[in-house]
């Protein structure tokens, strides 16, 4: 048996471990994947060597580098527990796809781009952890078409967004609700502490989680970002913060879509 560690310089959050699993799934040699998502690793068991395994990581654009292999013996492996895993892929998916129903809604309502923007950012990780689940027990033609259409779809949504931001730019729109977008931020933002928490308890070989993982999480750093936009929006009496924090977010909605697509390939 080899072990194999790769450092994965921009994996810093569940959703993008999911889409390694999917990358690398249907490669017979893997035979456990352990992740340690604060120091961005990604350990592989496997039953011999194959360049193929470091190939579909670099389609993944995430940084990834081999940092080394050795041979261990077959018994020090456990084997992952598949329904476990299916279990808390959908914990996190309910999570995610409530919370993209809660700020898509509030965020219409309060004329709030950051929440929607956000709000789609929800929906693209539950893309990936639906993406997931799919996998199991699905053709590997299939899940490409599907990782596809979620692609095209995700994308579709942020260049609407990104149209819609820049007509309020130029128009005179109402200033968004600071309230709403302070409040449903933060529950967002400890939705996000949630679905970490739940991962990486499952996995860990400590009880608890640090606080480091939790703050450096993209997810939460975007809903940090929303609400520093809300606060803005009510010292400044702008509409501005949340239309910037809005096109931001949209960006980085395009650049997960990116990577959803190449799933496909």
């Amino acid at each position: 048996m080899l072990k194999s560690e790769y450092h994965i310089s921009k994996m810093d959050c569940p959703s993008e471990e999911n889409m390694i699993r999917m990358k690398l799934d249907g490669l017979n040699v893997i035979k456990k994947l352990e992740f340690d998502i604060e120091k961005r690793n990604l350990t592989v068991f496997h039953s011999e060597a194959d360049e193929e395994i470091l190939k579909r990581l670099e389609a993944l654009n995430f940084g990834a580098k081999l940092s080394g292999t050795e041979n261990i013996d077959e018994s020090e492996v456990i084997l992952e527990s598949s329904e476990v895993q299916s279990k808390l892929l959908w914990s996190v998916l309910i999570i995610n796809f409530t919370f993209f129903i809660i700020e898509m809604t509030t965020g219409l309502i309060s004329k709030s781009m950051g929440l929607v923007a956000d709000s789609l950012d929800m929906l693209a990780d539950s893309f990936v952890y639906g993406l997931s689940l799919w996998a199991v027990g699905s053709t590997v033609l299939r899940k490409k078409k599907v990782a596809r259409l979620s692609g095209y779809f995700q994308l579709s949504l942020a260049l609407l967004g990104i149209i819609e931001v820049t007509r309020r730019f130029i128009g005179s729109e109402a200033m968004p609700d600071y309230r709403i977008m302070i409040g449903v931020s933060i529950l967002a933002l400890i939705a996000n502490a949630a679905c970490l928490y739940i991962l990486q308890k499952s996995k860990s070989k400590e009880a608890h989680m640090k606080a480091s993982m939790i703050f450096t999480s993209n997810d939460v750093i975007i809903n940090g970002g929303v609400i520093l936009a809300g606060v803005l929006v009510l010292l400044t009496e702008s509409k501005y913060p949340d239309l910037i924090v809005g096109s931001i977010v949209f960006l980085i909605v395009v650049r997960g879509a990116f990577r959803i697509l190449r799933l496909g390939k």
